[in-house]
């Protein structure tokens, strides 16, 4: 469903204290995805996955906009680290450029 990094995953585990990390995303009126994120306990119906030592809790209308997606944590400018979604499913997605 959804994959979490590594680098992610670290960060992720040092605040879980054993909750799920959920996971949630709906298109705003320009057809672009905003995301949520934060700890949690399994819901019914919630679609549950585990990537890297991560339980991801995905409530069923979030599931189709999230299928294929990457959590990342990357320094976005030298000290300033932030959690990135790479999804193929926003219309707004490009590819990140391969390392030469």
């Amino acid at each position: 469903m959804i994959t979490v990094t590594p680098q992610a995953a670290a960060q992720i585990l040092k605040s879980a204290d054993g909750a799920g990390l959920r996971l949630a995303a709906r298109l705003d009126d320009k057809g672009v995805i905003e995301y949520g994120m934060g700890f949690d306990e399994r819901a019914e119906g919630d679609a549950q996955a585990v990537s890297n030592g991560v339980t991801v809790l995905v409530a069923p209308g979030s599931v189709e906009l999230l299928t294929g997606a990457t959590l990342d944590y990357v320094e976005i400018n030298p000290g300033e680290w932030r959690y990135i979604f790479i999804n193929p499913n926003d219309p707004s997605h490009k590819a990140p450029k391969a390392a030469r």
